[in-house]
């Protein structure tokens, strides 16, 4: 599908009209996340098909995130009672440096094509790039809203592993449960860009190569989240209300006790800097070496 094409305009204009107006009916989305929304969705499948599995992200993320949110929050304070809509930032804090890169390969590379570094190496970086940075947003999304409710055993900080548990909740604190379900989410991404790319007319050379660059930046880019939230993201647990406080304007009450991290960033800083740098490694880095690995041959 050519880039900015009549075809591609038609479908990014009518896949994106429809996620924004859902999204907003729904209360998934502010009226100004709505528009951040179809901005996203326009410019994503404009660029090329692959932007489908961005539209994936966000229709399991939700689904992730609506699931058992009774349960969290009791456990964590910034989840509240109901589903949060999403206003801009937090849209395009999981879907800006993807359209960037899209865009751009839709400008220098044209359409869309097979992932090999011989033969296309910037289209190469740029669809690595793009699959790196998916891969790290749903695995930080079902590590966080999944692992929180499913896992066996409490968390440990990822900067003190040894340590004992904390509070379900904190920011940097995994479980295995949270580790597998990152995984889980870069595979989705993976095999979502498999599909797309098999509906485009595209070869898939090496779907085990796909799979584990998918499997592996989704795990880097969630354990790297994790590490960030657990130094530069500040977290306070609450001894009367037996929840977790992220949000420094809490720290007058009495009752609340500092867990970890230093108050620098917030939680969409922190998920947009993971994001970033996941998605230059992918596509430098960990996605010439993967498919350039003569394992697979």
């Amino acid at each position: 599908m050519e880039p900015f094409g009549i075809h591609s305009l038609s479908l990014a204009t009518t896949v994106a009209s429809i996620v924004a107006y859902r999204g907003a009916r729904k209360g998934s989305l502010t009226k100004s996340g709505a528009v951040a929304a179809w901005i996203v969705g326009f410019f994503a499948l404009a660029s090329g098909l692959r932007g489908m599995v961005l539209l994936m992200f966000y229709q399991i993320g939700t689904v992730a995130t609506r699931y058992k949110s009774s349960s969290k929050s009791q456990k964590d304070a910034s989840v509240g009672c109901s589903f949060p809509s999403r206003g801009p930032s937090q849209v395009f804090a999981c879907s800006l440096i993807a359209i960037t890169c899209s865009t751009i390969h839709a400008i220098y590379c044209g359409e869309e094509k097979v992932i090999n570094f011989d033969q296309n190496h910037l289209a190469s970086s740029l669809s690595c790039a793009v699959l790196a940075h998916h891969a790290t947003c749903l695995a930080d999304t079902l590590a966080s809203e999944l692992g929180m409710v499913l896992a066996i055993h409490d968390p440990i900080l990822i900067t003190r592993p040894f340590s004992g548990t904390v509070p379900p909740g904190t920011n940097g604190g995994i479980t295995l449960t949270g580790i597998i379900w990152s995984c889980i989410g870069g595979l989705l991404m993976a095999l979502g860009t498999m599909l797309t790319d098999w509906i485009s007319g595209l070869t898939v050379e090496c779907p085990l190569a796909t799979i584990s660059f998918g499997v592996l930046s989704g795990l880097f880019g969630s354990l790297l989240d994790s590490f960030l939230g657990a130094t530069v993201q500040v977290s306070y647990y609450d001894e009367n209300k037996k929840m977790v406080h992220g949000d420094f304007h809490y720290t007058k009450q009495t009752s609340l006790l500092r867990i970890s991290g230093l108050n620098i960033l917030n939680n969409e800083q922190v998920n947009f800097i993971s994001v970033l740098i996941t998605t230059v490694l992918g596509g430098t880095v960990l996605g010439p070496f993967i498919f350039g690995c003569n394992y697979w041959a």
